[in-house]
């Protein structure tokens, strides 16, 4: 297969569909490893520290340009993918299969997608934007203890307070934090079929395996969406301030 059928013929799209959904699997661990600073509760001090660095190191950087390629890639195929297949099959079954046939969420992964990219649009000018470009306020942190001190104090370093912006969203705009829980519970759906299916594309067929992928698939969406979603409700029920 040469670079042209890898994006073009149906195979094609399946294996660059699963091979982006993998780096996104792995960078969604990131993610919520990163996030769960939030529970440190020492007022967004390891959040912001940790976020910074994300964002002011070269490889992270260049790993976040290789992450917008992988989504739009993702994204790209996956439409075309969902468009073919319903193109292909105009006319339904007689009589309904039902999850005789797959599983809902399997059917679904098309409706699931685009309330993840509505959810990402809005997660991206939320905060990622922000972060980037400017429209954050600022935090100073005395690097040698760790607490937040006043600008100008000796030994203090400037660094985007990203958490506070999370606590100011969540908190003031309750329906971000409801958008927000509604586009993880998509991904949930997405992870559970995604990632086994991912490995099915790459041959793996035998019944053991598969067994194991969905249980691997369940832990990690349970795991990571569980993460995503108790973020919102910590700060709305004020575990975290």
């Amino acid at each position: 297969m040469n670079w042209s059928q890898l994006f073009t013929s149906s195979v094609g799209k399946k294996i660059t569909m699963a091979l982006s959904g993998l780096f996104l699997v792995a960078f969604l661990l990131v993610h919520a490893g990163l996030n769960a600073c939030i529970w440190a509760n020492d007022g967004g001090v390891m959040f912001n520290v940790a976020a910074h660095f994300m964002g002011a190191n070269v490889v992270p950087r260049v790993l976040e340009i290789g992450l917008f390629v992988f989504f739009l890639l993702h994204i790209i195929q996956g439409l075309v993918l969902e468009i073919q297949n319903r193109s292909k099959r105009k006319v339904g079954y007689a009589i309904p299969m039902g999850n005789r046939g797959s599983k809902w969420y399997s059917r679904a992964m098309g409706i699931l997608g685009s309330i993840i990219l509505i959810f990402l649009v809005i997660h991206l000018i939320d905060f990622w934007i922000p972060s980037r470009f400017g429209g954050l306020g600022q935090m100073y942190i005395d690097m040698s203890t760790h607490q937040i001190v006043a600008a100008g104090t000796p030994g203090a370093k400037e660094f985007h307070d990203l958490y506070g912006e999370m606590l100011y969203k969540f908190t003031s705009y309750p329906w971000i934090s409801v958008v927000y829980i509604l586009g993880v519970i998509a991904l949930f759906w997405h992870l559970v079929h995604g990632i086994q299916s991912a490995f099915r594309t790459f041959g793996v067929t035998n019944h053991k395996y598969i067994n194991i992928l969905t249980v691997v698939g369940w832990s990690f969406a349970i795991i990571v969406c569980g993460a995503f979603i108790l973020m919102p409700i910590s700060f709305l029920a004020g575990w975290i301030s």
